[in-house]
This record gives C-alpha cells, sequence and structure tokens, in this order.
C-alpha cells in the first residue's frame, strides 16, 4: 500500500534493507574524478548576484536545489524569483559521472542516511545553492497578477548568490512573529493564493507527516507524528508553479517531459469517503476531496492514517516523454493541470533535462539532440527508480512500525477500517477476507484479517509484528 510519511528512526538498523534494494554505497572512481574537476569550475551566466535569494529547507539539509525572493509588482501582483541549482553545468553528457547518475536516477532517502543521486562534493558544496557564494543556477522569473495567474515566464541560465539558509522551522517562528525575512515575508500571501487555485483546479495536495520513532523507557518504543508547517505547504506551491509553468512551456514547444497522472476514480473517492467516518474526518456534502484533505490536522494519528490513506487516490503517476503532438494524457490529477519537475536536479535524474528542454524552448533554439535523447529514454528509467525509492520508503517505514510494535504481540486495539479487499473470482483466486485498518497509539495503518466493515471501528488484535521480515499483521476480534 502506498505510504507517504517521513519517517526519522535514528536508532534502528537499515542496513538489511540497503543490502535488499542493492543501494549503492561508492560513487566509481571516474565519476568521482569528473565531479572534483566539475566543482573547480567558476559559474557563469547572466549575473543575477543581485536579488536577495534565500534557501528555505529542512535545517540538517545540504543539498540544496532552489533559492527564492519574492516581491510585489508595480501595478498589483506578485514576481517571483526560483532559482534552481543548474547541475546540467556540470554533468557532462556521455561522461562517466552522467552514467552513474542514469544508474542510480534520484537520491533514496532512508532514516539512516540517503544514496545520493550526485556526489556530494556536488551535491553538497559546490552545485548546491548555499549561502555567500556565487553558484551556476537557472532562473526562473515568473510574474503573478493579483489572482494568481501567470502573467509572464522569465527563464536564464544566471549566477547567483543566497544570502541565508533558511529552515522552516525558523521561518514559520519569524512569520508568525511578524518578522520574516524580506525575501520569503510574501510566502504566506503568495502560497495561500496558490492554493486556493489549486483547490478550484480540483487539486489534492497530501500534508504529508513526518513520523519519529523514538526510544521510549529502558527497551522501548514510541511514536511522534509532526504534520508540515505552514510555511513548508506555502514553499511547495512555489515548486508547484514552477512546474506547471514549464510543462506549458515544453507543451507550446511541441517537445518535453510531463509529469502525469490521471485523476482519482469515483470508486476510489467514494472508498475513500467511507474511510474517513472510521476516523471522524467530516466530509460535508459536495465538498471535494482537495478540501477535506487539506483541513485534516496531519499530525494528529486519525489525520495522519486519512492522509496515508488518501494517498490511494494517487495512483498511475508517469513520466510522459512527447516530441510533435502533445501526448494523450497532459495532466497531473493531484496537481489539477499539465506539470513537469524541474525545481529538484540535484535529487531528481529527469529534472535536468526538462529544465534543458525548457531553457532552449524560451531561447528560441532547438532542444539539444542529447537532451531529446534523454527524454525518450526517462520515462522507463525514472519508473524503475521510482520503484526503488518507495520500496525504501515502504520498507523503512515497516521496519519502524514493527520494531515499534514487536512488544505488543497479541494486544487488542481499537481501530478504523480504511479499505477492504476487492473479492476475487474464481475458486482459485479465492483468499480470506480483510483489508486496511488504523489504530490510532502508536499511529499505525497496516493489513487485518477477518471480515471488516469499510468506515466503521472495531477491535482487533496485533498478530504479528516481526521486524525481521518487516511484517506487522492484525486480525478482527
Amino acid at each position: 500500500m502506498p505510504i507517504n510519511r517521513v519517517v526519522r528512526a535514528p536508532r534502528i538498523d537499515f542496513s538489511a534493507l540497503r543490502r535488499e534494494l542493492q543501494l549503492p554505497a561508492e560513487f566509481p572512481v571516474a565519476a568521482l574524478r569528473e565531479a572534483t574537476e566539475a566543482a573547480a569550475r567558476t559559474p557563469t551566466g547572466a549575473d543575477r548576484t543581485d536579488i536577495p535569494l534565500v534557501t528555505v529547507d529542512p535545517a540538517t539539509s545540504r543539498d540544496l536545489d532552489q533559492a527564492l525572493c519574492l516581491t510585489r509588482r508595480a501595478g498589483g501582483g506578485y514576481r517571483v524569483h526560483y532559482a534552481i541549482a543548474d547541475v546540467a553545468s556540470y554533468v557532462r553528457p556521455g561522461g562517466p559521472l552522467e552514467d552513474e547518475t542514469w544508474a542510480r536516477g534520484q537520491t533514496v532517502y532512508l532514516p539512516d542516511g540517503k544514496v545520493p543521486l550526485h556526489p556530494p562534493i556536488l551535491s553538497e558544496d559546490a552545485a548546491s545553492l548555499l549561502p555567500d557564494a556565487d553558484r551556476a543556477a537557472v532562473l526562473w522569473t515568473i510574474d503573478l497578477d493579483a489572482e494568481g495567474d501567470i502573467a509572464a515566464v522569465g527563464l536564464e541560465r544566471a549566477r547567483v548568490r543566497s544570502r541565508a539558509k533558511l529552515d522552516y522551522a525558523g521561518v514559520q517562528a519569524a512569520v508568525d512573529a511578524g518578522r520574516a525575512p524580506e525575501p520569503v515575508a510574501l510566502l504566506p500571501e503568495i502560497g495561500a493564493l496558490l492554493a486556493r487555485r489549486a483547490a478550484q483546479r480540483g487539486a489534492i495536495n497530501l500534508p504529508i507527516p513526518e513520523q519519529e520513532i523514538e526510544p521510549s523507557g529502558d527497551d522501548g518504543w514510541r511514536l511522534v507524528l509532526r504534520a508540515p508547517l505552514p510555511v513548508e505547504e506555502h514553499n511547495a506551491q512555489i515548486s508547484l508553479l514552477t512546474g506547471m509553468a514549464a510543462a506549458s512551456l515544453m507543451l507550446a514547444g511541441g517537445v518535453g517531459l510531463l509529469r502525469t497522472m490521471p485523476a482519482p476514480q469515483p470508486d476510489a473517492v467514494a472508498r475513500l469517503r467511507a474511510a474517513a467516518g472510521s476516523l471522524g474526518v467530516a466530509w460535508p456534502e459536495g465538498a471535494p476531496v482537495g478540501d477535506v484533505v487539506a483541513g485534516v490536522d496531519a499530525g494528529s494519528p486519525r489525520g495522519a492514517a486519512f492522509v496515508d490513506q488518501a494517498a490511494e487516490l494517487l495512483r498511475g503517476a508517469a513520466y510522459t516523454a512527447f516530441a510533435g503532438q502533445a501526448p494523450a494524457q497532459t495532466g497531473h490529477g493531484g496537481v489539477g493541470a499539465p506539470y513537469a519537475h524541474v525545481t529538484a536536479p540535484l535529487r531528481r535524474l529527469a529534472d535536468r533535462y526538462a529544465t534543458e528542454a525548457c531553457l532552449a524552448l524560451h531561447e528560441g533554439r532547438p532542444v539539444p539532440d542529447w537532451v531529446r535523447e534523454a527524454l525518450v529514454r526517462l520515462p522507463a528509467s525514472m519508473s524503475a527508480s521510482d520503484r526503488v525509492a518507495s520500496a525504501a520508503n515502504r520498507g523503512a517505514i515497516d521496519l519502524a512500525e514493527a520494531v515499534l510494535l514487536a512488544d505488543r504481540v497479541g494486544a487488542t486495539f481499537d481501530a478504523g477500517v480504511l479499505d477492504v479487499d476487492e473479492p476475487r473470482n474464481g475458486a482459485a483466486n479465492r483468499r480470506p477476507p480483510g483489508g486496511t485498518i488504523a489504530i490510532d497509539t502508536p499511529a499505525v495503518r497496516a493489513r487485518c484479517t477477518g471480515e471488516l466493515p469499510l468506515g466503521e471501528r472495531v477491535r482487533v488484535r496485533l498478530t504479528t509484528a516481526d521486524p525481521q521480515t518487516r511484517t506487522v499483521l492484525f486480525a478482527r476480534e
């Protein structure tokens, strides 16, 4: 089942999961040599070091893809300066470093550390938009009118200089105190405006909670949930805005790479609405699913379970390359519009090539052959790396929750029934009845056997919590 929580469990050993997924431990010597040579290059491009950009990320992050500066436009509306790390200026086509990034596809995150897409000398140093140093960037300049519609888009290679490395908690505290740094003072205003426009499009934004497994007592564990801060959601809206601008540019130019996903199916929405009842989540008559999800407290056990279950709606995401005629599927059901990945090139391979296509189209020149060739291959490559990253996330949460519950096998819990298995036709396909349930303490969503009434509360017994197999299983009482 899709799981979307960010898990932190620093005292749990995830090495077996790393081995199982065959995650690389080191970069090849040739790739490291190329990265070291590239790191010594002086950034080029238009001098935009006068723009007071800042980064806003988790406090411990060093792979900083984005820096922003938000201002008001004369006569109304806003200007968004959004600098993205110019990874293509460091990774040459056809070299050993490019080959290694294709083998990896994306950065894979585990609670005990990440497996980076690029060597840290680039991703956490020379190519990262760290403060007080000139950096190579692709600078998006997006003008919005007072209603949040895009009025104009500019795009160029630039040399930029971030003024500060800000973190979400610090920015939120500054916003709450009315003293947000000038470059991000408008972030709540613009973010809220863009979120309202997204809701009007039918977008579904999942407020992904963070779950941390902490030691408790001599040999126990406890789970702590943290909902995203408002500034995290506002910051995400700037990234979504840029991805939509990129998609529009590529669709108009007839070549590119979209992130596509079908709209949620009505029967899936109906099942989620039924599940909401078991979690005490209010769903007013006629309210769109995006509004319901946005109103949930993802930091509460039942709210987090609802967000996890809502992720079931967002299935079928793909990378869709095209040249000439636009593809049949251009939209992204979660965004409510055509959308492309261009804002995280330090952590995601596809963004590098989609950005190069956007630069060429904006400048009115042909998209380079090496980019066109890459676009055709990227859907399969990114699909493979997505599977690995998803397996890592799912496996990490399964292990953390198995550790959390290992000493409670046989205990009973109150649970909400979130989903029920679809019956299979034919005697050979029959399986015991079951489905998905969520318990409150600790906040765990897992499989349960037995006859389960969708949308109701039931008593369940924990039958398995095995860290070795990363298995948690309940049975209805």
